[in-house]
């Protein structure tokens, strides 16, 4: 190896780094110091996050690239997609003594991170370049500058003002022509002064004088003072002591400077719920297992011998003497299997800190359920590429991991095949309860309880799981295993075959039980929202969660009240008879939230009167589901596709029927949500997130802001006219992409009722000040016009010309701008 500049450094090349170096190109890792060549990073340039993450080598790498003798024999051949700008993906393969091994982003160093806790890694160069050829520079462009309202008008302005300046220079100058001509006429004497310009020439030579003169009233000072008065304004905000979090030392952030007026313009907030209304502080409080409900009983665990390993060790909250002598008895199969489904069915890693072992999760939830697992004496000790072990009740057991079926927010679950130390081989899941239902074998009395207990779990507000098992036959796994290896060494579509290989696996599953992990709301949230509700400002909450813990959420946090009538799509579904389609759903929202229908004998219209003949005077919310969504925008697709109008709406007219009868779907259910008092939408995903964001902003054209803590909240932070990030548990993705960063989410009503309002009353009073004392200046100067003989003479000095917008008047226009509240 030798020393190079990372601009001498090519494609095929491989890197050895050392513990805190920076990557200096995209490379695969193929092998460290650290057992099963983990690579632990720190990503903090990237994405903001101080949080280690672990990259790890191919196994084959890992056991064959030993030496650095080995590492310059090496011959593999790598193929993989063109160089774009998707961070955390990552499609490729890696040809090498006749195999194909797959490759993903778990296996990439990206440039610009951070080697931490590892002597030694090596990597093989596959973007590199001073260019555009790593994913990080791909994702240095140009940042879409979000502009305001009044950015708008102000642009809208500039024009109009120019404008006017050339008619008030053109019509001067025409006076000027026809004064020089007439009062040439009256006094000869002026023969020789006129002798070699005409009046035409002379008003010609007036027109640019006067433009010159009145040129004041073109705004170029504004927009520094504007800028200034952003700055200043911002740094009112992180100076604000009131939105200090002195528990975390995190003060509130203006990351952009430019948009404070918009704060006091806010109509519609789309909140996260986990980590932003919520604290995301997870803790295991209760379980379900085999119909039996575990949790109720207040207990003391540090007197169990089973709840911690050694003192000072992340601990967990279960306090049930019943579940945890029943884990110690180890006489139901159903409790074992469980226990062992959340020692074993995780991506939680190890770090070992002498006599403590310490959980680094990628979830608050995975944590909680790990801590829980070991606090009843299932306790997860370590893993390897192809290994996970643990000491179940004293006994130390190592379980072969043949796939790992991961997850994300499509597939809402995630599962790990292992093989036991009998040879056995099983599946565990766990996942959503929508997911894992409806992939059981059979659905009997224990299946019944556990979803009443599904049910009474969401009621108390805590955040749930379902968890199943099943075993798997040698030979189904044999054939289903070699159509995995297949799909995973794909170029083209391999994503969607892994989803459906995993689809196949994850059937005729038997349920174990369900978890319930508590997430406490944040201090004053019920009480901001309250604030926000008389603002005039409607709160809607975006979330992953089960429609009754959302439920339930939203009453803790007063944005559901007693009084309001709620609207759920499978009530409308009933009033409905059922209706055939989502389009019919939507038509009974429209009539009833419009009172538009024509037809007085219509089922749905007449139903919907009758639960509820005070409708306009009620206050409501809507609750609806992803799937909903799903089905209701694939609707309006169909819709704009098909050239018939397979319903008719009863407030259009024959001319409105030849319009987009899609964008209408959207639009009705836009009116529809925008009248209600709330909105609450579950288990959606990020990308819907940001969609319902992107149909207010289309169809109300509504000033909104979005506000999370995680990265399944960035699409909607982007998409919104304002982005607020929460500094939470889950990184700083969302943080980095926002406008605004705060603490907690109660720092929001002084965020935008106080800071807000002041801000766009000073830029509002400012620009009425600025165009007053302008057009003041102005307008004597046009007055002066008119006793000179239009001659284009100044009223003013030049040096008081000048300095009129910068000095004499900048100082009383600027402190309203800063000042005023």
């Amino acid at each position: 190896f030798c020393w190079q500049e990372w601009r001498h450094i090519c494609v095929g090349d491989i890197v050895r780094l050392r513990k805190d170096s920076v990557v200096p190109a995209d490379l695969l890792l193929l092998c460290s110091s650290e057992p099963s060549s983990l690579c632990y990073v720190e990503t903090a340039d990237i994405d903001g996050e101080t949080n280690l993450k672990f990259r790890q080598a191919l196994l084959v790498t890992h056991q064959e690239l030993q030496s650095e003798e080995s590492m310059a024999a090496f011959d593999g051949r790598v193929t993989c997609e063109e160089p774009n700008s998707r961070m955390h993906t990552f499609t490729g393969t890696l040809r090498w003594r006749g195999r194909t091994h797959a490759l993903d982003g778990d296996r990439i160093l990206l440039r610009g991170c951070r080697v931490r806790n590892t002597a030694l890694c090596y990597g093989l160069v596959l973007y590199a370049g001073e260019w555009f050829d790593s994913k990080i520079m791909r994702n240095s462009g140009k940042i879409k500058r979000k502009k305001t309202k009044l950015d708008h008008l102000m642009d809208r302005l500039v024009i109009v003002i120019f404008l006017l300046l050339l008619l008030t220079s053109l019509g001067l100058a025409v006076a000027s022509g026809f004064w020089a001509r007439t009062f040439q006429e009256k006094h000869s004497y002026l023969a020789a002064l006129y002798q070699h310009t005409s009046p035409a020439q002379q008003a010609f030579l007036n027109f640019w004088g006067f433009t010159i003169l009145l040129s004041i009233i073109i705004p170029m000072s504004m927009y520094i003072t504007f800028e200034f008065i952003y700055l200043v304004n911002s740094c009112f905000i992180n100076w604000d002591l009131e939105m200090y979090y002195g528990a975390k030392d995190i003060p509130a952030e203006a990351r952009s400077t430019s948009l404070s007026d918009q704060l006091g313009q806010i109509q519609y907030i789309f909140s996260d719920k986990t980590g932003t209304l919520t604290q995301n502080i997870m803790s295991f409080k209760k379980c379900c297992v085999n119909g039996t409900i575990y949790g109720n009983q207040g207990w003391d665990c540090s007197g169990s011998g089973l709840s911690r390993e050694h003192p000072g060790e992340q601990r967990s909250d279960v306090c049930d003497v019943t579940l945890l002598e029943a884990a110690q008895r180890d006489n139901d199969p159903v409790l074992r299997e469980f226990l062992r489904l959340l020692a074993l069915c995780h991506t939680v890693m190890v770090e070992d800190r002498g006599d403590q072992l310490v959980y680094q999760a990628a979830s608050p939830d995975e944590e909680a359920l790990v801590l829980a697992a070991r606090s009843l004496g299932y306790v997860f000790l370590g893993r390897t590429q192809d290994s996970i072990t643990i000491r179940e009740l004293g006994r130390t057991r190592t379980y072969e991991v043949l796939a790992m079926l991961d997850f994300n927010s499509d597939r809402k679950r995630m599962s790990v095949l292992v093989r036991d130390p009998q040879g056995s081989i099983r599946l565990y899941t766990k996942g959503a309860d929508t997911v894992i239902l409806e992939r059981l074998r059979r659905r009997g009395p224990r299946e019944s309880l556990t979803e009443r207990a599904l049910d009474r779990f969401a009621e108390e507000t805590l955040r749930t799981l379902c968890v199943a098992s099943r075993e798997v036959g040698e030979a189904e796994f044999r054939a289903w295993s070699r159509r995995h290896r297949e799909a995973a060494v794909l170029l083209q579509g391999r994503a969607q075959e892994l989803d459906r290989l995993y689809e196949e696996m994850e059937q005729n599953l038997q349920l174990l039980g369900a978890t319930a992990i508590e997430d406490k709301l944040q201090d004053g949230v019920p009480e901001t929202i309250q604030l926000l509700k008389l603002g005039n400002i409607k709160v809607w909450v975006l979330t992953g969660d089960k429609q009754e813990t959302a439920m339930n959420i939203g009453y803790a946090c007063r944005l559901l009240t007693d009084d309001m009538e709620i609207l759920e799509e499978k009530e409308v579904s009933v009033m409905c008879n059922p209706p055939s389609s989502h389009s019919e759903i939507l038509q009974a929202y429209w009539e009833s939230n419009n009172n538009l229908s024509g037809r007085g004998d219509a089922p749905c219209s007449r139903r919907l009167s009758q639960q509820c003949p005070e409708t306009s005077c009620h206050q409501r919310a809507i609750i609806i589901s992803g799937d909903f969504l799903d089905k209701l925008l694939h609707t309006g697709e169909v819709l704009k596709e098909k050239k018939g109008w397979p319903w008719r709406w009863p407030c259009c007219d024959r001319a409105e029927a030849s319009q987009d009868q899609g964008g209408l779907v959207e639009k009705a259910f836009v009116d529809l949500a925008t009248s209600c008092q709330a909105v609450i939408c579950c288990r959606v995903t990020p990308k819907q997130k940001a969609l319902m964001v992107q149909l207010v902003k289309k169809h109300k054209k509504a000033v909104t802001l979005a506000i999370g803590d995680g990265a399944n909240d960035v699409n909607m932070i982007k998409t919104a006219d304002i982005g607020v990030g929460i500094s939470g548990l889950e990184g700083l993705q969302a943080v980095q992409c926002s406008d605004y960063a705060l603490a907690q989410f109660s720092f929001l009503q002084r965020l935008l009722l106080v800071h807000g309002r002041w801000n766009y009353l000073r830029i509002c009073k400012f620009l009425r000040y600025f165009f007053y004392k302008t057009f003041a200046g102005l307008l004597a100067q046009v007055w002066f016009a008119f006793h000179s003989g239009f001659t284009a003479q100044p009223l003013y000095e030049g040096w008081f010309l000048a300095l009129y917008n910068i000095f004499y008047t900048a100082y009383p226009v600027l402190s309203v701008g800063l000042l005023e509240q």
